[in-house]
């Protein structure tokens, strides 16, 4: 019999809806990136598809949740976070206006194959199951990181020690897909499976780590860093001391029938690189430990 994998699937739109709202964790932001100086380029908007360039407005889809990637201001409406900051900077290279749609991380690739969003930029990851389906130009080096309690209560040194316990992922993240992955290698192994906890709230997420519900949550380099050190001042998570778990390149999504608009974002992104905006950015949002030199499509 094949073992079954224990998935928990947190309805927490629901729990909302019954005015139970998750309690925020953040408790300090930094200030977002001054892009006053980063003009048009002229040559490169000429490889705009000619309707993206005319509307004047990149219609960008995002999981706005994710910090220090993407996530809302303290007036609740406004995006900010290093892939805001990027992406903005990206659409005024192109002499366009960035325009974000919050949806859940699970529908953006379809939201991008049915034309609702031009592009998608949520920290996800490049991969070559995802290239069956679109296009990325890759801007960023993340991988895969364990966050427990502060004071690391259930003893969680390895990935080893994750079998047996719970653990915290979104839903349709390469996090969900480790998970199930290293269940199997704990049954393999004689050990006990992992219990995922299934959502799309990474602050969900943290709450069910907060109060015990699992034992930690896997999550890319860059937000478990940010939010260890900015939840309850440092004084709620940790980040176990391992090297990044399959380590790869975040990726820009772009319909693969929009080949014109990778290439024009590919060669944005390679301007800001040179000039030094994508540095100030990376650096705004002391994530510098994922930066690149190149930008790509689809690693090449």
């Amino acid at each position: 019999m094949k073992p079954r994998l224990l998935v928990t699937s947190l309805l927490v739109l629901g729990l909302a809806a019954c005015g139970s709202t998750p309690e925020s964790t953040q408790t300090s932001t930094p200030p977002s990136s001054d892009l006053s100086s980063v003009k048009k380029d002229d040559a490169l908007a000429a490889l705009l598809p000619p309707e993206i360039a005319s509307a004047g407005t990149l219609k960008v889809g995002s999981n706005i949740q994710n910090p220090p990637n993407n996530f809302y201001d303290q007036d609740g409406k406004t995006p900010m976070g290093s892939e805001v900051d990027l992406i903005k900077a990206i659409a005024a290279r192109l002499g366009l206006k960035a325009e974000h749609s919050d949806m859940a991380f699970s529908s953006l690739i379809t939201s991008l194959e049915t034309g609702r969003v031009d592009v998608t930029m949520a920290a996800m990851n490049d991969t070559a199951e995802r290239q069956q389906k679109i296009d990325f130009v890759d801007y960023f080096t993340s991988g895969i990181t364990i966050m427990v309690q502060k004071g690391n209560p259930q003893g969680v040194k390895s990935v080893e020690d994750l079998c047996g316990k719970g653990i915290a992922v979104n839903l349709g993240s390469s996090q969900e897909q480790f998970g199930k992955e290293q269940s199997q290698k704990c049954l393999a192994a004689g050990k006990p499976e992992v219990t995922l906890s299934v959502t799309d709230s990474d602050t969900g997420n943290q709450n069910q780590l907060r109060t015990g519900r699992v034992a930690a949550i896997l999550n890319d380099l860059p937000t478990a860093v940010y939010v260890a050190k900015t939840a309850g001042d440092g004084q709620y998570f940790e980040v176990v001391p391992l090297a990044p778990i399959n380590g790869g390149p975040y990726g820009i999504g772009v319909a693969k029938k929009n080949a014109k608009l990778s290439e024009a974002i590919k060669g944005a992104l390679q301007s800001l690189i040179d000039d030094g905006t994508y540095d100030k950015i990376v650096t705004t949002w002391d994530i510098k430990q994922g930066a690149i030199t190149k930008a790509a499509i689809n690693g090449k």
